[in-house]
């Protein structure tokens, strides 16, 4: 039984991903399969059911990769390898992103824990900001909601860079992972002390093939 279920969410991924939620029925991901819908339904009843699963199975893999994103020797690498992490997690589910605002109108369960999760991610990245002041690393802030607002930038880029890359380049790739996962490390040196900044040049991270 869960075999059948983990292909089914596996198969749903592949379509969404290659033909994006409009065009994907129930009916597609049983065909694909291989199995009758009736037999589909047993675990799913509806679309939005695997839809809402696969939303938080990316929400899971994020959690684990913010758990550990302070790393002791360097703490501004563990900062870069989450947002890495991150950045592929939402390839491997890029439906997510491509279809964000569809999957918001149309999803009232996944909306409302969005909004919360992203309060609870401002408050993980305002710790882990004052964790890195306390460090040496970052400045204090120089205005109110400094902090707050480079989140808010952060979570628009998090949130559309995707968008972005289809309208100009076609397709998602890992050179684009790269490359916005380089917007994003550019983004915070801005506020990085002189240690910081000296730490920051000692980071160095392959990029994906």
């Amino acid at each position: 039984m869960g075999k059948t279920k983990d292909k089914i969410l596996s198969t749903a991924l592949d379509l969404f991903n290659s033909q994006g939620m409009a065009k994907v029925t129930l009916r597609t991901i049983a065909q694909t399969i291989g199995i009758s819908q009736g037999n589909l339904n047993y675990h799913f009843k509806r679309r939005e059911d695997i839809v809402e699963a696969l939303y938080f199975e990316i929400v899971e893999g994020i959690n684990e990769a913010i758990a550990n994103s302070i790393k002791p020797n360097n703490p501004l690498e563990g900062v870069f390898l989450t947002t890495r992490t991150i950045m592929l997690t939402f390839y491997k589910y890029h439906f997510f992103l491509l279809d964000f605002v569809l999957i918001m109108r149309a999803h009232k369960k996944i909306k409302i824990h969005y909004q919360k999760l992203i309060k609870q991610r401002e408050t993980e990245f305002l710790g882990m900001i004052e964790i890195l002041i306390d460090k040496g690393l970052i400045r204090k802030p120089l205005f109110s909601n400094e902090y707050n607002n480079l989140f808010k930038r952060f979570q628009i880029l998090s949130d559309f860079w995707m968008s972005s890359v289809v309208v100009k380049k076609g397709k998602v790739t890992k050179a684009s992972v790269n490359e916005y996962s380089e917007t994003i490390y550019q983004s915070i040196f801005p506020y990085l002390t002189v240690k910081g900044q000296e730490l920051y040049k000692s980071v160095s991270l392959p990029n994906l093939d």
